[in-house]
């Protein structure tokens, strides 16, 4: 885009947005790639503490995770993203329930947030003339909740989600890292105030320091993560009757009563995975497994762990005796 007025790139960027919405997406921002210095030291302090728990993944590539110039030649913008994946009309999980977090409900949100970047990548290259860039979801080390806060499409809450003050918090994030020069958008204001229901509703106290995760401690480190034949015992009986991730922090967050409906049908929720009881799961085979879960996100636990954490929910229990 060099030789493009500073009009001629703002209509550009006003009309990708458009786009966005067009693809399917509930909100796009801009920022400028350059380092993010003071999201460094908040997660070189995280690493260093040992927050990340096993996830040592995290501790690679620093300067890429830091500086999108560095993951991506030439880069001079940040794409920012949202896609809620909210079902509103989705069934009351009870006690006996195997709960899966609602982002899992779905098709993979990888493929399908990949296939509208991809188109909101082409659309853009048409309409300069031709970039240099890449798309990402989750799946590189880009610190796609920092880029999106930049970008003015929300703030991180105390939970460390990004929060939209339109959307709520049940939702994806993808980037789009480019050489195009687009005029970037500012930050939003952090609205969160005193709140303090997410830090009060985590049961197993990973939230403790506001806007922190302890991973060791969180149910969807504990259920999707962590590797081996038991729940770490410090934690587990805290868990309930949660077998793939945890919603509770967004469950209780205020601002979620402004959850916007999906419009994604791929992310509808396949049969049984909201409301299909614990013992119902323990039958579950290796092969029904696959089939149910090909082309989810539930797969990442793998057939022993997610095993692992129906028994963990089930418990001990005496012949008709319904599940904790």
């Amino acid at each position: 885009m060099p030789g493009f007025s500073a009009g001629r790139q703002a209509e550009i960027a006003r009309r990708l947005k458009q786009q966005a919405l067009l693809l399917g997406f509930e909100a796009c921002g801009i920022s400028e790639a350059a380092e993010l210095t003071g999201e460094a030291r908040r997660l070189e302090r995280w690493l260093a503490g040992g927050g990340h728990a096993t996830m040592a993944w995290m501790e690679n590539h620093f300067e890429k995770r830091i500086d999108p110039r560095k993951l991506v030649e030439g880069a001079r913008t940040v794409v920012s993203v949202l896609q809620s994946y909210y079902q509103p009309e989705a069934p009351m999980p009870g006690p006996a329930t195997g709960r899966i977090s609602r982002y899992a409900w779905g098709e993979d949100y990888h493929v399908v947030m990949k296939e509208k970047l991809f188109l909101l990548y082409e659309w853009l290259g048409r309409e300069v003339g031709g970039i240099e860039g890449r798309v990402f979801v989750d799946s590189a080390p880009v610190m796609d909740k920092a880029w999106a806060a930049r970008s003015g499409l929300g703030w991180q809450g105390r939970h460390s989600n990004l929060i939209s003050p339109r959307l709520g918090s049940y939702f994806f994030l993808g980037e789009l890292i480019t050489d195009a020069p687009l005029p970037p958008d500012g930050p939003a204001a952090d609205h969160c105030g005193r709140c303090t229901r997410c830090i009060d509703a985590c049961p197993t106290g990973a939230l403790d320091q506001p806007y922190v995760v302890d991973a060791g401690r969180c149910i969807s480190y504990l259920t999707i993560e962590h590797r081996g034949p038991a729940l770490p015992i410090a934690q587990a009986e805290a868990t309930g009757n949660w077998i793939f991730g945890c919603d509770i922090c967004q469950e209780v967050c205020p601002w979620n009563k402004f959850a916007a409906p999906t419009r994604e049908a791929r992310y509808r929720p396949r049969p049984g995975l909201a409301d299909t009881d614990l013992e119902t799961w323990e039958e579950l085979d290796v092969e029904t497994f696959r089939r149910l879960f090909k082309g989810s996100a539930v797969k990442r636990a793998r057939y022993e762990g997610f095993m692992r954490n129906v028994r963990h929910a089930a418990g001990p229990r005496r012949p008709g005796e319904a599940a904790r």
